[in-house]
């Protein structure tokens, strides 16, 4: 008989134990926010965590054990945004075709042609796609590490991968491709018959990699108000950077002409420096708060 009234009283109250829940998942959610975003790392120098970490290494497996779930995680998180961006993979196709009056401009001779375009486009959307994913996953990673006001930091900059990513590969779309473009098919007068391999290789090299080159100062700015970056530096070691950068356009430029490496090589270095001057707007404000 006890049991019975036992059960019936569970099944009873079961409603209103699943509504209590219910109220008071926020709260205990934030709670787990609010103490992960503002709860102080441990202080300790450089020196003191790589003796204890060589005393103790069951600290770094852990430590591993962490990165590796959190790659998991950003592999998984692309795999799915890849799998959304095969359904406009074609359009993506079409639209980066159409400096060259579209897809039917292009000229496939190998058989599998088609298909490494396909999956190219679609790996260069699903990167795109899931870029504030993989920031934050890796946000996650570093932020028990971190002190609450470069948590907060690092978290607020993550929306703005995606709009930095995103705007530096519309510049490379509209400014850059077209005159390259230009250049390109008429040198010499020789007629040109894109294949899609090359065209899209091409394509698709010049706007990831200048996307990537539109977060440096992203990264720099938020870097220098954690304090980890300082502008100064940057700015002394220019001529370094200037050389690395041409380097680096040398290599993203799948030409040997001057002209295209120039167009790749001249926003990299503007933005360079407009990471300092934003580094510099981090550090005033900075400066300001602690005083």
């Amino acid at each position: 008989m006890r049991i019975f009234f036992t059960r019936f009283w569970t099944i009873i109250t079961f409603l209103f134990r699943g509504l209590r829940w219910l109220i008071t998942l926020p709260v205990k959610g934030l709670r787990k926010v609010n103490a992960f975003l503002f709860t102080e790392p441990e202080e300790g120098s450089l020196g003191e965590t790589l003796a204890e970490t060589f005393q103790q290494p069951a600290g770094l497996i852990e430590h591993i054990n962490a990165l590796r779930k959190h790659l998991t995680r950003m592999l998984i998180g692309l795999m799915i945004c890849i799998a959304i961006l095969f359904t406009f993979t074609p359009r993506l196709v079409d639209f980066l075709a159409q400096p060259i009056g579209g897809i039917s401009a292009l000229k496939a001779i190998d058989v599998t042609e088609s298909i490494g375009v396909f999956m190219r486009v679609a790996l260069l959307g699903g990167v795109t796609l899931s870029s504030p994913y993989l920031a934050y996953e890796l946000w996650l990673f570093a932020a028990p590490g971190l002190r609450p006001r470069s948590r907060v930091l690092g978290l607020v900059s993550i929306p703005m991968v995606l709009v930095f990513f995103a705007g530096g590969m519309v510049f490379a779309y509209l400014i850059l491709l077209p005159p390259a473009l230009k250049f390109l098919l008429n040198f010499m007068g020789v007629q040109v018959i894109p294949r899609p391999s090359s065209y899209i290789s091409f394509v698709t090299g010049i706007l990831f990699w200048i996307g990537v080159t539109f977060e440096f100062p992203l990264v720099v700015y938020v870097l220098t108000l954690m304090g980890i970056v300082q502008p100064k530096t940057l700015l002394k070691h220019w001529r370094i950077a200037v050389l690395v950068i041409a380097i680096l356009a040398a290599a993203i430029t799948p030409t040997v002409d001057p002209v295209n490496m120039s167009l790749v090589m001249g926003p990299m270095i503007l933005l360079y420096f407009s990471s300092i001057g934003l580094g510099y707007l981090a550090l005033i404000g900075r400066t300001k708060r602690a005083a």
